[in-house]
């Protein structure tokens, strides 16, 4: 199987430790971590017994088949028995029986191939032992390939490769524009989703109030979050789910299948972390659930059926900070305000919900991508009587297939993001609601399954992309001309041209200009011609 990313996060600069530590394993650590593999080796031993009951035939034709092999083996253990005797007396000679023993030197010191017992070297019981201790120089330079500056960004991507799953913690660094894996975690599953925290949760986070943590969701149905300023850590700080807290301490139950109000029992698709309440992390799953969970405690404090299928994708409102948006491929979207869940907003579409965005610029708006390749824009002001009711803003016929990634700029109004199947990345402009195509590329990732622009508003351009082909690429699309002329009344700053940066590109970007040319013209009629305003209605 090849790599694959099949998701992305950024962390904003400055939160992350500049000097991550190594992870050190104590007595109390491996205990719990032999624990949970006993746990793990028992339900597996479980999982086998059940096959083997189910599979009687076949249990009594492998027991035909080892008699046979046990006949054939005493016969030719026979053979061998009288072939040993034979050459036993030609083996007396060496006398093999006292091969190993010690001799004694004139002195009376018995003696190894190394020399005698004076010459080994030992230590006292709290003295380090030199070959095993990183000398000064050795442990600093370490140190300093380790280190992460202020103003470098970490870009989090959820990989595939050879069936082996793991997170890649990136760091961009700003000032040489450099990208490079600085650590990686290994994974239960296939990654799907991540989501980062800046709310301490799990072990040795006693007394402190920030931190700097990532939410996994897998085709497990458990959650994982990791300490990103802890290198080669062996086990998640946490668990959200059935295999979370609890299970160290109790003996190992038949796991739940079904949907409850506790834990998940499927894939997670889908989480969010709320920045206003950064105790509460939300997760969609599909199980068809979404759940509230409180990192205080890493249980489940609420759990939500509004939806009739997997939930896929969630934002929570910028301003409104109980109200969750959901996406489901029931093919509608939900607003429902997390503390009276029984009073939401429902809205429908044509095909399978894959992202949902609240407009951070304009909250009272919110887009919603779908599997058939559109973009639509509501108010969230504009509650249909029944989801075919629903009416848009505009739409957009983004892509020719899936829009399967999607964000909104958060530095500049208007400024979107399109990634789809067909391997395109596209940059919208969607100023007074007359949505026209900015730029298209192919940035060599394969299908496209995230796109997601930095989070802090002085880099706020960069956009990280990732797909099939197991790369990710930081495109600063300020260096972009199309960009700049696009948006350079909203951004004095991009007045003028400069060269256009890339982080990893393969293509070649001296056709940059013909292309932005030529792309902006398609863009013209994309914009007359792609979209729908439902004003009129």
């Amino acid at each position: 199987m090849s790599a694959m990313i099949t998701t992305t996060s950024w962390v904003r600069r400055g939160v992350a430790a500049q000097f991550p530590t190594k992870y050190d394993i104590d007595e109390e650590e491996m205990n719990r971590i032999s624990n949970l593999a006993r746990m793990q080796l028992e339900d597996a031993k479980g999982d086998l017994k059940a096959a083997q009951d189910g599979d009687e035939d076949g249990d009594q034709s492998m027991e035909e088949d080892k008699k046979e092999k046990d006949d054939a083996m005493e016969e030719d253990s026979g053979k061998k028995t009288e072939a040993a005797n034979a050459d036993e007396d030609d083996l007396k000679e060496y006398d093999l029986d006292h091969y190993d023993s010690d001799e004694v030197d004139e002195d009376g010191e018995k003696t190894t191939m190394f020399g005698n017992v004076k010459s080994l070297v030992y230590h006292q019981p709290n003295e380090e032992d030199p070959y095993l201790v990183m000398p000064p120089e050795e442990e600093e330079e370490e140190r300093e390939e380790l280190q992460v500056l202020p103003t470098d960004n970490l870009v989090l991507a959820g990989k595939v490769e050879d069936e082996v799953a793991h997170l890649e913690v990136y760091v961009y660094e700003d000032q040489d524009d450099n990208l490079y894996v600085h650590h990686d975690i290994m994974l239960p599953a296939i990654p799907l989703c991540v989501e980062w925290l800046d709310f301490p949760v799990g072990k040795n986070t006693e007394g402190r109030t920030t931190g700097n943590f990532v939410a996994v969701g897998t085709m497990e149905p458990d959650i994982e979050i990791w300490d990103l300023d802890i290198v080669d850590c062996m086990y998640p700080n946490a668990i959200l789910g059935q295999g979370g807290a609890d299970a160290e301490t109790k003996k190992p139950k038949k796991k739940k299948t079904k949907a409850n109000d506790e834990f998940h029992v499927d894939a997670i698709l889908a989480l969010a972390a709320n920045r206003q309440h950064r105790n509460l992390l939300a997760s969609a799953s599909a199980d068809r659930t979404v759940k509230l969970w409180d990192l205080n405690t890493a249980t489940c404090a609420k759990s939500y059926s509004h939806h009739t299928d997997k939930v896929c994708s969630l934002d929570w409102h910028p301003k409104e900070s109980t109200v969750l948006l959901s996406g489901s491929y029931d093919r509608t979207v939900v607003a429902a305000d997390m503390r009276s869940p029984d009073t939401k907003a429902r809205w429908g579409v044509d095909t399978d919900v894959e992202n949902v965005r609240w407009d951070v610029h304009d909250p009272n708006y919110f887009y919603v991508t779908t599997d058939g390749g559109m973009v639509y824009r509501y108010d969230v002001r504009n509650i249909p009587a029944s989801p075919q009711e629903s009416k848009p803003v505009w739409s957009l016929q983004a892509h020719d297939s899936s829009v399967s990634a999607f964000d909104v700029n958060q530095a500049i109004p208007g400024f979107l993001v399109t990634g789809s199947t067909d391997k395109q990345v596209k940059l919208w402009n969607v100023e007074n609601d007359k949505p026209s195509m900015v730029v298209s590329r192919k940035l060599d990732v394969g299908k496209i399954f995230s796109t997601t622009f930095a989070p802090d508003q002085e880099v706020g351009f960069r956009l990280a992309v990732a797909g099939s082909k197991g790369v990710v690429q930081v495109w600063d699309t300020s260096t972009n001309g199309a960009v700049r002329r696009a948006f350079v009344s909203r951004m004095p700053s991009l007045e003028g041209e400069v060269k256009e940066r890339m982080v990893g590109v393969h293509a070649d970007q001296n056709d940059s200009d013909e292309e932005d040319a030529a792309q902006e013209v398609g863009a013209a009629a994309v914009g007359a011609d792609g979209w729908e305003s439902m004003d009129e209605d």
